[in-house]
């Protein structure tokens, strides 16, 4: 199916608003049906993808919940994800089957996870936790923290809840204090109610300065003393250059030899990813990393089609799409105090120009969108294409120090 089909995610947020794991699935479009043999080339594609024979799981500490059937659960597949980053999701009904029972308890006593999707307030009340690890909820009307508490109560203290849709912090936060372990819903699209203060603040005002300096090919002493006006600043540039990451090889002290060692390309880039990480507004975790799978999802769509030069683009496009709700600003206002391409405020504006058409695949690649498809056509991008890039901006946005 990953010849046809496409794959969507969804971030799983602890209580700490961490992001703590990805559920990975087909998207399902007209009705069309999602088979068993299906599940099992997802297992499959995806082992193939976030496990590196060399590196291992690329994924670093994200656990993975992936859809599954009884007929699946000794596929060989599953050998090559990490047992401990792994959760199958099965049906409640499924554990009816003894023999389902016995190959769930065997899965778990090799650290594989297990979720139950429809669990309710009978099986809460048994014991699962032979049999399970997570127990999915999902809420239904408007008063999610009246469910949620009454689920709450109801909680064996082995058994993890994740609850769904909380698409509200509001809700996110009841649903925390009332004991539920983790939460799928579109908070990874919404900016973080807390301080009222928007536009840029004095970080970000230095970082704008120093793009423009980048961009503008300034010599490296000038860029040097404008870093030496945030302590902060220097210390995140000689993390990042000596993290094992950039992999430089030998300990770099000096900020001369940080900008030389980086080269101005990649020191652009990590201004950007900086710049969004520096907002004091609208400021999650989650809405941190899905800019930054964002943008590095939309440098790889692009690469087949377009200059290599091009890249940094994209990237900058895919980053900056979500600076409006980073900041609390208009994207229009944003704009006004960043000098970028005029394709990529195309992009970033009407989802128009060279850009705009891999800036709005990689956006409906997060929503579950029926727009995937027609969009990846229009690109000549196939389906197996979107998926591998959509996979390796999930692991390369793991790497990536701030």
């Amino acid at each position: 199916m990953h010849q046809t089909n496409f794959i969507v995610r969804e971030p799983l947020l602890d209580p700490k608003q961490r992001v703590i794991g990805y559920e990975l699935c087909w998207q399902q479009r007209d009705g069309q049906a999602i088979g068993d043999a299906d599940l099992e080339r997802l297992v499959a594609f995806v082992a193939e993808h976030v496990v590196d024979d060399e590196q291992g799981w690329l994924l670093r500490d994200k656990i993975l919940f992936l859809e599954a059937v009884p007929a699946m659960l000794s596929l060989d597949a599953l050998h090559a994800l990490p047992p401990e980053r792994t959760v199958l999701s099965l049906r409640v009904r499924d554990l009816a089957n003894t023999d389902t029972r016995a190959a769930v308890q065997a899965l778990r006593a090799g650290g594989v996870g297990i979720a139950i999707r429809g669990a309710d307030l009978t099986l809460l009340g048994k014991n699962l936790a032979p049999f399970a690890s997570y127990a999915e909820v999902r809420f239904t009307g408007a008063d999610v923290a009246a469910q949620a508490r009454t689920y709450a109560a109801a909680k064996q203290s082995a058994l993890r809840m994740v609850g769904r849709p909380v698409s509200t912090w509001q809700d996110f936060d009841a649903c925390a204090a009332l004991g539920l372990d983790a939460f799928v819903g579109k908070l990874h699209l919404t900016p973080r109610p807390g301080n009222p203060a928007k536009g840029m603040n004095p970080a970000q005002t230095i970082i704008l300065q120093l793009m423009q300096m980048v961009q503008n090919n300034e010599d490296v002493p000038k860029i040097e003393a404008v870093l030496k006006r945030d302590p902060a600043l220097i210390y995140k540039l000689l993390r990042f250059i000596n993290s094992a990451g950039f992999g430089a090889g030998r300990d770099i002290q000096s900020l001369r030899q940080a900008i030389a060692m980086l080269g101005y390309a990649p020191l652009y880039r990590w201004l950007v990813l900086l710049l969004a990480t520096a907002s004091s507004s609208g400021y999650s975790p989650v809405l941190m990393e899905t800019a930054v799978v964002r943008a590095r999802l939309c440098e790889l769509l692009g690469l087949t089609a377009l200059p290599r030069g091009e890249g940094e683009h994209l990237f900058v496009a895919g980053m900056f799409s979500l600076l409006d709700r980073l900041l609390g600003l208009p994207m229009a206002e944003v704009l006004d105090t960043i000098q970028l391409p005029t394709v990529v405020v195309s992009a970033l504006l009407g989802r128009e120009g060279k850009y705009g058409p891999y800036l709005a695949l990689a956006e409906a690649c997060e929503l579950d969108s029926d727009l995937v498809a027609s969009l990846a056509a229009s690109l000549g991008i196939s389906p197996h294409d979107v998926n591998k890039a959509h996979l390796s901006a999930l692991a390369w946005a793991q790497n990536v120090a701030a």
